[in-house]
């Protein structure tokens, strides 16, 4: 390696990044065109400003996205590893869900009452996830929300001590939107954990907008109660669009057709696979750096012990190199996490996509390192 100060690299990243920058520009001009024509009615220019949040000089605009392929309006074709940074963790238009919404689409989206799906649904929930009662949200984050306030309702108890990204109170609640990677039960019951209640949100009806979250019979009692007790006029915990004929639909298809044992059987393989190719690339450039993984998602870290807490993990982020190591690999056909460096392989995703990965990833660290970036 080179023998060169901070600030002599800190040039040297943005020289390079800049390089990044003037190639995206360069070979992406529809979508640039169409940024600068959304960015006259839209904050930062998208529809939601986490869209900005990619190391793009102006957001990528996408045509189409078809198992584990991403494509733009510029003709660009991407192996996708972000996958919606999980939404699309089964993998984008998967047939069975396609045909769900297609079917169900043409019959009416939403209707404020219950369909056909929702007994079976229920039922698989409580299968998989080994709680017994269920209700449904738009989003994971709906999903936290509503179950606090259950669980606040049924405990009598108002104060949550909030702490490196979790919070405690009186109940074991887990949120599984990012640990379903583990498997078709999900990172709880793969590792016996028994909690009072549990949200799953982003892949569970194939990428359309539903979570659920589950509790246990003794928590379910305590909330129905705490309904019946409260107060005339008080309209309960949901929106009206939750539980839509559409979504039940697409997650029937999802838990019944997709999210497999098969599935999983071959996401969490390859991921093992591009697991193990990360951590001997990196040991091949000799750098400080470790690869951490749940089920079918892995992430590489800028440190040599894996973190065990978010404040670890946060120390551990370096936003102007992951900026440039991404952008890289955009730039050479290959998508991550924009928000940090994690992969996920999905059930449409090949050992073919992983050798690209893996053959990309190298020969951007190989560039950085020979720059002086990596030191």
């Amino acid at each position: 390696m080179l023998d060169i100060t901070p600030d002599t690299q800190n040039a040297i990243r943005q020289r390079l990044a800049q390089q990044e920058r003037d190639r995206f520009i360069t070979t992406h001009p529809k979508s640039k065109a169409l940024a600068e024509e959304a960015a006259a009615h839209w904050l930062f220019g998208v529809p939601l400003h986490w869209m900005s949040d990619w190391s793009t000089p102006f957001a990528l605009q996408v045509t189409q996205a078809q198992g584990a392929t991403v494509t733009d309006v510029d003709g660009h074709r991407y192996i996708d590893f972000c996958l919606g940074d999980t939404g699309a963790m089964f993998g984008h238009a998967s047939p069975p869900v396609v045909q769900a919404v297609q079917r169900e689409v043409a019959r009416g989206c939403t209707t404020m009452l219950s369909s056909q799906d929702s007994a079976w649904v229920g039922a698989e929930l409580a299968r998989r996830f080994g709680l017994p009662l269920w209700q449904s949200a738009l989003s994971a984050s709906d999903a936290n929300r509503f179950l606090l306030r259950w669980v606040r309702a049924a405990t009598g108890r108002k104060k949550l001590l909030v702490f490196n990204g979790c919070y405690h109170g009186t109940l074991l609640v887990l949120d599984e939107t990012h640990t379903f990677s583990s498997g078709p039960g999900g990172y709880a019951r793969l590792h016996g954990l028994q909690p009072d209640a549990l949200v799953l949100g982003k892949p569970i009806a194939g990428g359309l907008p539903c979570a659920v979250y589950g509790m246990t019979a003794e928590l379910a009692e305590r909330a129905v109660q705490a309904k019946r007790d409260a107060p005339p006029g008080h309209s309960g915990i949901g929106t009206t669009l939750t539980a839509n004929r559409l979504t039940m639909a697409a997650m029937r298809a999802t838990l019944a057709e997709v999210a497999t044992n098969a599935a999983f059987d071959h996401m969490i393989s390859l991921c093992s696979e591009l697991a193990d190719g990360l951590r001997a690339c990196i040991s091949r450039h000799q750098l400080p750096w470790c690869v951490t993984q749940v089920g079918a998602r892995c992430e590489f870290q800028f440190g040599a012990i894996p973190p065990t807490n978010g404040t670890q993990a946060e120390a551990l982020f370096d936003a102007a190199l992951e900026h440039l190591i991404h952008l890289a690999l955009l730039n050479r056909g290959v998508l991550i996490t924009p928000f940090h460096n994690m992969l996920l392989c999905s059930p449409a995703t090949t050992r073919a996509d992983v050798a690209h990965m893996l053959q990309t990833f190298d020969e951007v660290l190989a560039r950085l390192t020979a720059a002086g970036v990596l030191i």
